[in-house]
C-alpha cells in the first residue's frame, strides 16, 4: 500500500532549514511519500539530498524528489505584479514538492504542469512483514 502525507506550508514555514529537512526525512523513513505545499529553497533542496546520502543504508535506500514550479514566466503586466507581491506576504507557497522514499517511488517524471511518480511496493515492508505474521 503506497501512503502519501500532506505538508502544510504552515507546517514549514517557521522551521529552520535544518528542521525542515529532518521532517521530511523522518516522513519519508516511515515509508511514506510526502506532498508538501510550497517548495524548498535551491540549499535546503541540496541540504536533503546530503543528509540522506549520509543516512543510505539496507533499511533506507534514499530519496526520490519531484518539484512542480508554477508557470509564472507566462504571466504579463499586473498578473505578475500581482504574483509578486502574493509571494512578498505570503511566502514562497506556489508549487509543490513530492518526496518519496527510493524503496517505493522508482521514478519521478516532470513534465510542464504535472509529476508522474512510479511506485513500486517496498520489498520487506512493514505491511508485508505484518501480513506474514498473520
Amino acid at each position: 500500500m503506497v501512503t502519501f502525507q500532506f505538508v502544510p506550508y504552515h507546517d514549514m514555514q517557521h522551521l529552520s532549514s535544518s528542521k525542515r529537512i529532518q521532517k521530511l526525512i523522518s516522513i519519508v523513513k516511515n515509508e511514506k511519500i510526502v506532498v508538501m505545499e510550497g517548495r524548498l529553497r535551491k540549499e535546503e533542496e541540496a541540504g536533503l539530498i546530503e543528509e540522506t546520502m549520509n543516512s543510505v543504508s539496507r533499511a533506507f535506500p534514499g530519496i526520490e524528489i519531484g518539484v512542480i514550479y508554477p508557470e509564472s514566466g507566462k504571466l504579463q503586466g499586473f498578473e505578475k505584479l500581482k504574483n509578486n507581491v502574493v509571494n512578498l506576504l505570503l511566502g514562497d507557497r506556489q508549487g509543490f514538492t513530492v518526496v518519496g522514499p527510493a524503496s517505493i517511488v522508482k521514478k519521478i517524471v516532470r513534465n510542464p504542469g504535472k509529476l508522474e511518480l512510479f511506485t513500486e511496493e517496498a520489498k520487506g515492508s512493514k505491511t508485508t512483514k505484518r501480513r506474514r505474521k498473520k
